[in-house]
């Protein structure tokens, strides 16, 4: 018998994750979008990955400028998560980012931040799986973002 759509999601929302921004630069136009599909792969070589829809713009932007980064959320951060999860093509007005290493626009303020040189870009289904060499970090110390059972949460020590 076949899942449907709903009794997965359903399912997947079960998984307690950290919220992240991916967010790349083609032909001086920033892209970003909320991810939770974000994982380390390997130590040696360093490398991340990402799952990104493809038929949504970052995709074919990362896929344009071969490069990405990533921004882990500080618990304060929900509002610019729900921004960068919407359909808007004006998700950068109002949020504080910087340049990194990459000249990639970056979420100012995240808990982490990492930028990949894309090594691999593999099917997924909907989605496509990009493989990132980490060139750079930040990180600084606070409290995550994290996201369960459809709803922002906060951690309890």
């Amino acid at each position: 018998m076949p899942i449907d759509d709903a009794h997965f999601r359903l399912a997947m929302s079960h998984f307690a994750s950290g919220v992240t921004i991916v967010t790349t630069e083609h032909e001086g136009r920033p892209f970003g979008m909320t991810v939770a599909s974000f994982a380390s792969l390997s130590l040696n070589p360093k490398l991340v990955l990402v799952c990104i829809e493809t038929s949504v713009k970052t995709h074919e932007a990362i896929v344009a400028a071969g490069k990405f980064g990533v921004s882990i959320l500080a618990s304060d951060q929900s509002g610019i998560s729900s921004k960068f999860a919407s359909r808007s093509d004006d998700k950068f007005t109002g949020v504080d980012v910087f340049r990194g290493t990459l000249d990639l626009p970056m979420i100012s303020g995240a808990l982490t931040t990492i930028e990949c040189r894309l090594q691999s870009q593999l099917p997924g289904g909907d989605h496509s799986i990009f493989v990132g060499e980490v060139v750079d970090i930040q990180t600084r110390e606070g409290d995550p973002l994290l996201y369960f059972r459809s709803g922002y949460r906060e951690m309890r020590s």
